[in-house]
């Protein structure tokens, strides 16, 4: 009697088990290792080639993929993983990718390595060196360069982790999101000199439901840069400096642009950076507008310029004197804001006089200069200003 109540507990478990299976959604997942393609971790071989046979393989694959890189330096041109793909892809990296020391191996097409329509995409871990140093020191030359490109671009990517990667001297922006949605960004290191042109840190735009979190950035430009079109952006534990700061911008360039709208920077710390804050847009007619941001609990570490809207931008007066700034502005919170600025003025607002900045906030703002009081202005705001303020309020 005991074996046979032993059987049916058996053949029970056996039929539970594999109910239970039936309606898993788990399945095994494929591993494509680049060595495997002939990549080689030297530095010096082009891994180009195995690189892209081992995305082809993973991208068709019928279960969740992972194309694996070993450690070890494998030298890359610029590479186009393309979708769509059947299932999830993690692109998991142990090793450095790194860019030829001739900046004109990248050619002109903008970028060195693009993922494009793939939707369920994880790009964890490892190191990228784009080796842009030459390329900066050609731009400074006024010699004939090329384009320039961004080290990791997104372009129509949705259900996106990009975590644990540092990325140092890159030609332009570092890592570029550019019509996206559903997007988390975490624990990135991007690193370039404070004097190499145009390495935006982060560079987010046409895009929807972006966060940000727990990244320290150290640029040439802005450490993170939103472009229009982007709604829903959430960054917090923020580390900037050096670099141009947080900026919303430049916007306004054209006239038919679309807005930036909920946006929070939240839990930031910004040292010896030339902005903190900023939104800057061009002096142009522009349909665009900038609507419901929120600066929180940030501090300022010898930033030159902590609190900023810029509406006058106009590089090398081309193009926009005599214009004014169309993008509306509208419903700007600065919360918490402590520290210190490299410069007499800690707040600055020269809003739109044809589009005047409305319904700004500032609520527990303490700046100074040199340990004494610093000193704020406006053009063209209106707001309401609580709590402790220093500078005081201008409006």
């Amino acid at each position: 009697m005991a074996r046979v109540v032993e059987t049916l507990f058996l053949v029970m478990s056996c039929i539970l088990c594999s109910v239970l299976l039936g309606f898993s959604d788990a399945a095994p997942t494929s591993t494509y290792n680049v060595v495997k393609f002939g990549a080689k971790p030297d530095g010096k071989t082009d891994s180009t080639e195995p690189f892209i046979k081992s995305w082809q393989s993973a991208c068709t694959s019928l279960n969740p993929a992972t194309i694996f890189v070993p450690k070890g330096r494998y030298l890359l041109k610029n590479t186009n993983f393309r979708g769509p793909c059947k299932r999830k892809v993690t692109f998991l990296i142990a090793g450095t990718l790194v860019a030829s020391e001739d900046y004109h191996a990248l050619g002109n097409s903008g970028f060195w390595i693009l993922f494009n329509h793939v939707d369920n995409l994880v790009v964890s871990g490892g190191r990228l060196d784009a080796k842009g140093a030459g390329f900066w020191n050609c731009r400074r030359s006024g010699k004939s360069c090329p384009v320039g490109a961004r080290s990791m671009t997104f372009n129509w990517v949705n259900n996106l982790v990009v975590s644990g990667i540092t990325s140092i001297n890159s030609q332009l922006s570092h890592i570029v999101i550019n019509a996206c949605n559903n997007v988390l960004v975490k624990n990135v290191r991007l690193i370039a000199p404070d004097q190499s042109p145009n390495t935006d840190g982060i560079h987010v735009e046409r895009s929807t439901g972006v966060t940000i979190n727990g990244c320290t950035l150290q640029t040439g430009d802005d450490c993170i840069s939103i472009g229009d079109a982007t709604y829903n952006i959430f960054m917090s534990h923020i580390k900037c400096g050096p670099g141009h700061g947080v900026s919303i911008g430049s916007l306004g360039q054209k006239l038919d642009e679309k807005g930036v709208e909920n946006v929070t920077l939240t839990n930031a710390i910004f040292s010896g950076s030339d902005n903190g804050v900023r939104i800057k847009t061009w002096a142009r007619p522009s349909n665009g507008f900038v609507r419901n941001v929120l600066f929180q609990n940030i501090i300022m570490d010898n930033v030159e310029n902590p609190i900023i809207i810029d509406q006058n931008y106009c590089p090398n007066n081309q193009g926009c004197p005599g214009q004014t700034s169309g993008i509306k502005i509208s419903q700007i919170t600065y919360l918490n804001i402590n520290g210190s600025s490299a410069t007499p003025e800690a707040v600055t607002f020269d809003c739109s006089p044809s589009n005047p900045c409305q319904g700004i906030k500032l609520h527990d703002v303490n700046l100074t200069y040199k340990n004494k009081a610093a000193t704020s202005s406006c053009k063209n705001i209106d707001g309401t200003s609580t709590g402790t303020l220093a500078p005081e309020s201008c409006f």
